[in-house]
């Protein structure tokens, strides 16, 4: 596995982890979503222990990253949903560009959201992300706001659908790519969601489901 030697523990808390060659970033354990296929339900997760007894600074996580050599991608993405901390992701994001920048590497920097910041930060979160994100994925996972709900049970409820849809448009403004992604789990409709994505003009990825 590349960037094995990344794999930083400060106090047993895992801030920063390497899968394949991608490297993640554990901002916080906080969503407002409860959905019944989430990984943090699965037997093995992601391989770590990603559950936070206190949430990291921006500063500890841009000391805990280490040699960038083996990665391609840098990824917002632990066990929570990483706008709920938007100061942290934009000072992070910042100071990794400008790294980025410095040691001329290819790597791109992306963020895995569930698209719901309109509704928990009450702003529009997405001009201060440009430029600093590369990529984001947004989770979608249902084609209409009853099945978005029976799959997330979002604290938002069915406003959350649209709120997820809005933030996409949105998003194609400020981010160079924008993926919409639903789990492959019963009862998701994955055709229909695809064509909403096709109706947005943006990529569409199944994720598959771990039990």
């Amino acid at each position: 596995m590349a960037g094995d030697s990344t794999n930083i523990k400060t106090n047993d808390l895992i801030f920063v982890y390497p899968l394949q060659e991608s490297l993640y970033i554990n901002v916080t354990n906080q969503c407002p979503n409860a959905c019944v296929f989430c990984i943090r339900h699965s037997r093995n997760g992601v391989g770590y222990n990603l559950w936070l007894e206190r949430e990291p600074t921006a500063m500890e996580i841009i000391a805990a990253i280490g040699d960038l050599k083996d990665f391609k991608s840098i990824v917002f993405c632990g066990y929570g949903e990483p706008l709920l901390r938007p100061e942290v992701v934009i000072a992070v994001a910042a100071a990794l560009k400008k790294r980025i920048s410095s040691e001329r590497r290819c790597i791109t920097i992306r963020l895995n959201t569930n698209g719901l910041a309109d509704l928990f930060l009450d702003y529009d979160i997405l001009p201060q992300l440009q430029g600093m994100i590369d990529s984001v994925s947004i989770s979608l996972n249902a084609h209409n706001p009853e099945e978005y709900q029976k799959l997330t049970q979002s604290k938002y409820g069915e406003q959350a659908f649209t709120a997820v849809l809005n933030f996409t448009r949105r998003s194609t403004l400020y981010i160079p790519k924008v993926i919409i992604t639903a789990v492959r789990y019963p009862g998701a409709d994955l055709a229909a969601v695809s064509k909403i994505t096709e109706a947005l003009g943006v990529e569409f990825r199944i994720r598959e489901y771990q039990a």
